[in-house]
């Protein structure tokens, strides 16, 4: 999986790009998203995101969902998603 190359801090447009087949694709979701600006810098919750892990990402997007707090997750790396424990 092309993305496993991708799973530490500072790759979340790497790690995007990956997953969905190109940079250009990735740059656009992140500005619909709010994570970029016109310009294609990080906002303010885009570099947060990016001082993010993979693992803490999808941590971050299932506690943000359900309400269950970080700590009571886990997380499956060859899924990209959190898991409750």
């Amino acid at each position: 999986m092309a993305t496993q190359k991708f799973m530490g801090r500072g790759q979340l447009v790497n790690r995007l790009a990956a997953q969905v087949g190109s940079k250009e694709l990735a740059i656009s979701l992140l500005k619909k998203r709010g994570h970029m600006n016109a310009k294609g810098e990080l906002t303010a919750e885009g570099r947060r995101r990016n001082e993010m892990t993979a693992a803490e990402r999808a941590k971050d997007r299932l506690s943000r969902r359900t309400g269950t707090p970080v700590s009571k997750l886990g997380y499956n790396p060859r899924t990209n998603t959190a898991i409750k424990r």
